[in-house]
Formats: C-alpha cells, structure tokens, sequence
C-alpha cells in the first residue's frame, strides 16, 4: 500500500504548532517513506523508523509530539511499543495504524489508553486530521503542566515553602512528584518545622484542591472525645450525645484530611482509622451502617515511626505505619538548615511589617548573631516570633542595641570563594545534581569541577533528584 502526498488535504486538520514532531514506525519501507513525506509536507518535523526499539530512545516525558505506529512488526509490534511509551509518559498520544483483521486489537489499544487508530486503507486527509488532533491535545497538556508547575512555584512561596538549601530543594522535588498522586503520606519532623503548610501545599497542589481539607490534632483531644471527632456518632451513641454528629472523616470526603500528631491517637481509635484507610468506608459511633468515604489522608508526626522502639514507645499499630508509610517526608530541623534562617527572616520580618503596619528596623549586629548561631529548638515557629517581636522592638534590650561593632568585612579572595561555592551550589540545585548539566551551566572543566567541589567541601550527590519513594536518583556523572 502507498500513500501518495497529493491525495492530502489540509482543510480537516486543526492549526499545528510550528515543526511539531512526529515520530513514526513501520517496518513497510515504502509506506513509512510516502507517510513521512505526507507529514513533513504538512509541517510535522518526522522521524521515520523501520525499527520500534530506536523509535523509543527519542521518547521522554516531556517529548512535545505524536507518536504513529503500524501494529504487525516483526520484533517489538506496536502494541507493545505503545505499552512502552506508556511506561515513559502515559500521555504522550499513540496512534495505531492497523489492517482489517487488528481492529479489535486496536479497539482494545483505545481502551487501555492509545489516542486513536486507523484501518488500512485510509485516506492522507484522515490521517492528518487525525494526527494534528492527537498534536493539538499534546501541546495543550504540556501547557498545561508548565502552568501547574508555575502555580506549584508560587504556591511555595505563598505557603512559606521557603528554601534553598539541598535539602529543601529535595523535598519540593519530593512535593511535585507526590502532589497529584492520590497517595496516603507520612510527614515527619520536629515540631515547629512546617508538617501542616507541607499538608496545605500537597492538598493546594492536588486534583483535591476544591475541596475540603480537614484537620485534626490527635495529641490535643482526650481519648474519650477522638473516636467521635474522626468518626461521627449517632444520637444516643453515648451519654451527652443528644443528636447526630458528622465525623471528620466524613466531612473531609472529596478532599483531604490532616492528622497531627498522629503517635498521639490512643490505641482503639488507630484499629479504626486503620480499617478507613483499608476499605475507604467509616462507620460512626451508635450504628453499623457502613459510609462510603473519598479522601486522601495526610498525617504528620515529631517523632520517628520508622524506629520500631518509638512506635512501641507510642504504643502505635505497625500495621498502621506500614499502612500510612506509602510517602514520608522527612522534615529537617531549622539547625540543620542554616542557610535558609535569612531568607525565612527576612521573609516573616516583611510579613510581620505588612500586618502590623511598621517599617522594618534595621538590623543589629546582635540580631544578626542571634540568627546565626542559635539553634532554634522551636524550628520555623520560633523563628517567625522573632522576626515579629524584631519589628515591633520587644526583643531583649541586648538584642536591640546597635552599638555593637559589625562583623569585620571578609578578605577579597574569600568573599571571591564564597561567591564561588554559592553558584556551583546552585548550578547543582538547578540541574539536580546532574554533573553534565552542571558542566554547561557553569563552563567549567571536568577536573576543575571536581576539585572545587572538594575545596569547598560540596556532596554533589546531595543535590540528585529523589525518586516519589524518596530514594535519591542516580544520576549520570561522566
């Protein structure tokens, strides 16, 4: 079969971005060859292949095209090619091109997620109506993935998602990948070090976002009032329940639910919230009827729950761990992220100024000291109350004097050092640790790389992107 360029027409095919490419399998040389120049008469950027496996090295997930694929090929056919590109971008549109007797292969293609296909013959019209359709859903969706990015960028800064450190950059790497998986998660960390805005951005950034999220702090409600805060009762369900009460469990369904403190929930609530988790259902106190519930759930606890001492310690389920564990993000504590303490100040000073209508004073030389090398047992909470009690000029007497000599001014070549360490650090942070990306970014030699990394005492591997598991990727450094 071939398929001559002038029977095309254009008048069915939707407007095309410019040079949208196509990549384009089938083992029939002659009709790849005549398919290729329909498409690149039609301004697709093609890239023709006999052979499927070379057609997948192109592919990635941010590939802005269409893929077009005949189904019978000797060695890998298009069915399993299509699986393939599953596996890299799930969305990326897979057009089958199939023969009378593959229509029912090809139907059931279409059902497990491949844009469209065509039986054998077909018109050229058809086919470029057809592939600029599957173009056109391409570029809208990864439009659309540039402005959740850009909102998730500005939701950060919204939410005091505020860092810069190896270690932040990790977790908000941590924040995209699991923010739209409708995934249970765990968030671990001192208190004070951010577990509810951590819940506010994944809730904010999920295809949750409209509706309720509800929160709950397990460690500040006695045990004989928790079960019916979570799970609701019925009227007469217990002495002082006079009428019907809905749960919190309940109320967050279509949206997500918070639970603080989490090693705080008495043991028999946690058999309870455990089968919730399991089967999506509740039942409130006072009657078997069975709910059905949708909701993602978020819990945050200070301690470790990994270590199976603090777990009996706490006197916590394992199997209720195991069950929550699916994420957890580990929070670090504000000592060990030291670098982030100015730009957390000055941003809760700006937000202290703003809602208190005060300029910002300026700052002391024993302010500045007092940021630097207190270690903040309170975390970020403790921080932003300095920064309010910094600008309303209710901070310590020794605090506010600025009589105190300043620091003397670093030496040229450290000031030149220090510059030094902080772009090769955010070369890493931008390209995630990635030594090639680096390289370019910075133009720098390999060896002078490396050495400068050992000169300012630089973990490269610090910066590699986490997996959603939370595992640390492993990036290419040659």
């Amino acid at each position: 079969m071939t398929l001559p360029a002038d029977h095309a027409s254009s008048a069915t095919a939707p407007p095309l971005p410019s040079g949208c490419p196509v990549v384009l399998i089938d083992d029939d040389v002659d009709l790849l060859r005549a398919t290729a120049q329909t498409l690149a008469l039609h301004g697709y950027e093609v890239h023709a292949h006999a052979d499927a496996q070379q057609a997948l090295e192109q592919l990635d997930d941010a590939y802005p095209g269409v893929v077009v694929t005949d189904v019978r090929m000797p060695g890998m056919d298009g069915l399993e090619l299509f699986r393939r590109v599953r596996g890299i971008d799930a969305e990326i549109p897979v057009l089958l091109i199939t023969g009378h007797g593959d229509i029912g292969m090809a139907v059931q293609a279409m059902r497990d997620g491949a844009y469209d296909f065509l039986a054998k013959p077909y018109p050229a019209d058809m086919l470029l109506a057809a592939v600029g359709r599957a173009a056109e859903k391409r570029r809208l969706l990864l439009e659309n993935r540039r402005l959740r990015q850009a909102a998730l960028e500005s939701e950060f800064d919204d939410l005091a998602f505020i860092g810069a450190t190896p270690a932040m950059q990790r977790i908000k790497s941590m924040l995209r990948h699991v923010a739209s998986a409708d995934v249970d998660v765990l968030i671990e960390g001192e208190t004070g070090t951010g577990k509810e805005v951590v819940a506010t951005v994944l809730h904010k950034l999920s295809p949750r976002r409209d509706h309720p999220l509800v929160a709950i702090n397990c460690g500040a409600l006695p045990e004989t009032v928790i079960e019916s805060e979570l799970f609701g009762h019925e009227a007469g369900a217990f002495t002082g329940a006079q009428k019907k009460r809905i749960g919190r469990i309940e109320h967050a369904s279509g949206g997500t639910l918070f639970l603080d403190e989490i090693e705080s929930m008495p043991p028999s609530a946690q058999v309870k919230l455990l089968r919730v988790l399991e089967n999506r259902q509740v039942a409130p106190l006072g009657t078997n009827e069975v709910r059905d519930v949708d909701l993602r759930v978020v819990a945050a606890a200070k301690v470790d729950l990994g270590d199976a001492a603090v777990r009996a310690q706490f006197q916590f389920r394992d199997d209720l761990y195991y069950r929550l564990n699916v994420v957890t993000v580990p929070l670090p504590p504000l000592r060990e992220r030291r670098d982030d303490i100015p730009l957390l100040f000055a941003h809760y000073v700006g937000q202290a100024a703003r809602r208190f209508r005060r300029e910002i004073p300026p700052m002391s030389a024993a302010v500045r000291a007092h940021l630097e090398r207190h270690d903040w047992p309170g975390n970020i909470r403790e921080l932003a109350h300095y920064a309010e009690r910094f600008v309303l000029g209710v901070l310590p007497a020794e605090a506010q004097a600025d009589d105190q000599p300043e620091e003397a001014p670093l030496p040229l070549n450290r000031r030149v050092e220090r510059y030094e360490a902080q772009l090769i650090r955010q070369a890493l942070a931008e390209n995630s640790g990635d030594v090639r990306a680096t390289l370019q970014a910075l133009g720098l030699p390999r060896k002078t790389f490396y050495d400068k990394l050992r000169k300012h005492g630089i973990d490269r591997q610090s910066y590699a992107e986490p997996t959603p598991s939370g595992t640390r990727s492993d990036r290419a450094d040659d």
